[in-house]
């Protein structure tokens, strides 16, 4: 362990004993694509029956009509966030008639790029924008790409913590000047970047795919055919974070900076405002139907694929970027997460405590900033291990030396352990260090990943993907419809399927602007800074 990580945690270990420092707040965030009987990708519209996917506090759409997303909310107590996400799954399933939740990353069976149903949001401008935007995806990537499902996982550290550090960092002489916590988790977020691959190794649960994800496209080298329809990798850990998935060279050109909160607002706000020809060459609106938002190299900031972000929750009239400008970092989005389709949920407690360390070890540890030299490299040990992390001749490159994945993993997890034990004196008892030695065996033996469990389980049984998964989605729906609700959520469903309705209606009855003025008035918006401070 560092000195200087040594010298934090004893030095903060002092007042979590006294309960001086507070909890974590945690929220997750799921998709499941909804599937039919026989594992087709569902044709049917959203159910109605679970209330508006525009204003539903929790249960939603992604990209696609048939991509629902459920929003927990945030919890101080994984328990508690798990028990709310399963609800979701239960109540849902009450409306699903014969259809499953697809519990595995990458797609079910599907039929081309219009076999994915863009997500319809109804007729007000904000739910003509939202499906408008997918309309661009889909001009940009297909929608083949954005069937892929997966985990996001958002974390706020406790609000008395940062006076604690901040008088660390004062004492120590490191610049503590302006929006301190925005500091700090930006460093956070560049140690995550630098070692982001270690989770993509141990969660990744993606090594296979069905044929007609490719569509037609022929096949990387890397992917060999198994069973009658399946593309299985020896090696891979998560062909979701590939390039098979949420990948785009346009935006690889981008290097957004994560040194500071004004770098990577400045960089964003660039790439919303520069025209990309590729694009422009597509059209904006043609014929009078619009065909994207814009023909910007994003048309909005959410197009931005990456494996973290930092979040501010965004009042009525902002973008993401004014409400990150105006009141700086509330929490951090972790993007990189695989569904794991041996979990009902995807996720269990333990991956989540887990995470908790992980992200406390990013947060107190020493963070640089990022060169222009190692922006270039930074996604080079994320490839690797995302393609052959379960390979044993696996080298990553650290600090500009080749070393194998077990065992730089085994020096990462020497310093998780101290972080674990501060934050088990924080919540009480050991659930942390309890998840270190639960992951720990992956380390030396990737038969023990959720990538390494699935090959072997397709190679095993001779099963193909979409016949494995459909045998774990008929498991999980019919336990999930066997299983009580908690009375009170149940009640605060069926009445938010109500009001989300009403609420959908409401919005759409108000509507005197028009749609292109009102895209014209939100990017004239989107392109005015906030200073911090600002209300």
């Amino acid at each position: 362990m560092s000195e200087q990580l040594a010298t934090v945690l004893s030095r903060l270990k002092g007042p979590a004993r006294k309960g001086l420092i507070g909890r974590l707040r945690r929220g997750i965030e799921k998709e499941g694509l909804r599937a039919d009987a026989s594992g087709m990708i569902a044709a049917t519209p959203h159910p109605r029956r679970l209330g508006s996917k525009l204003t539903h506090p929790y249960i939603t759409t992604d990209y696609s009509e048939a991509l629902l997303e459920y929003i927990t909310p945030v919890h101080c107590r994984p328990a508690d966030a798990l028990a709310f996400l399963g609800d979701l799954h239960r109540y849902s399933y009450r409306y699903l008639g014969e259809e499953l939740i697809w519990p595995a990353s990458m797609p079910s069976r599907l039929d081309g790029n219009d076999s994915v149903p863009i997500a319809d949001y109804g007729d007000s401008n904000v739910g003509t924008m939202k499906h408008v935007y997918r309309k661009g995806l889909d001009v940009r990537y297909g929608r083949i790409m954005q069937a892929i499902a997966g985990l996001h996982y958002n974390v706020s550290l406790p609000d008395n913590l940062w006076p604690l550090l901040k008088e660390l960092d004062r004492q120590a002489g490191r610049d503590t000047e302006g929006d301190y916590q925005s500091l700090r988790y930006f460093g956070l977020i560049r140690h995550f970047r630098r070692n982001s691959w270690l989770l993509m190794y141990l969660f990744g649960a993606s090594p296979a795919i069905d044929e007609s994800f490719l569509d037609g496209r022929p096949a990387s080298d890397k992917l060999h055919r198994h069973g009658r329809h399946t593309l299985l990798s020896d090696y891979a850990t998560t062909l979701r974070m590939s390039d098979l998935g949420y990948q785009n060279k346009v935006q690889e050109q981008l290097k957004i900076c994560f040194n500071s909160l004004s770098n990577y607002v400045g960089t964003l706000r660039h790439a919303i405002s520069t025209p990309w020809p590729a694009y422009q060459e597509k059209g904006v609106k043609v014929d009078g139907e619009w065909r994207q938002l814009n023909a910007n190299i994003l048309q909005i900031e959410n197009e931005y694929y990456s494996d973290i972000r930092p979040k501010r929750v965004a009042r009525h009239d902002e973008t993401p970027t004014q409400a990150l400008e105006a009141r700086g970092v509330e929490y951090i989005e972790v993007r990189c997460l695989d569904l794991n389709p041996f979990m009902a949920l995807g996720v269990d407690e333990t991956q989540m405590r887990f995470l908790d360390t992980f992200l406390m070890w990013c947060l107190l540890a020493e963070s640089p900033w990022i060169s222009d030299e190692e922006c270039d490299r930074l996604d080079d040990n994320r490839r690797l291990v995302v393609e052959r992390g379960r390979d044993p001749e696996l080298r990553l490159t650290i600090d500009g030396q080749p070393q194998r994945l077990s065992e730089r993993g085994h020096e990462i997890f020497s310093e998780l352990s101290g972080v674990a034990e501060l934050l088990d004196i924080i919540e009480g008892g050991d659930a942390h260090a309890q998840a270190l030695s639960a992951m720990k065996p992956r380390l030396d033996d990737p038969s023990l990943t959720p990538s390494g469990q699935l090959a072997a389980r397709l190679r095993d049984n001779d099963e193909d993907f979409v016949e494995a998964i459909l045998e774990l989605a008929r498991e999980q729906a019919e336990a999930w419809r066997a299983e009580p609700m908690d009375r009170a959520r149940d009640a605060l469903l069926e009445e938010l399927r109500e009001t989300s309705l009403q609420q959908q209606g409401d919005i759409e009855a108000a509507e005197v602007e028009s749609f292109d003025d009102f895209l014209a008035h939100y990017f004239a918006r989107a392109r005015e800074p906030r200073p911090i401070g600002e209300a």
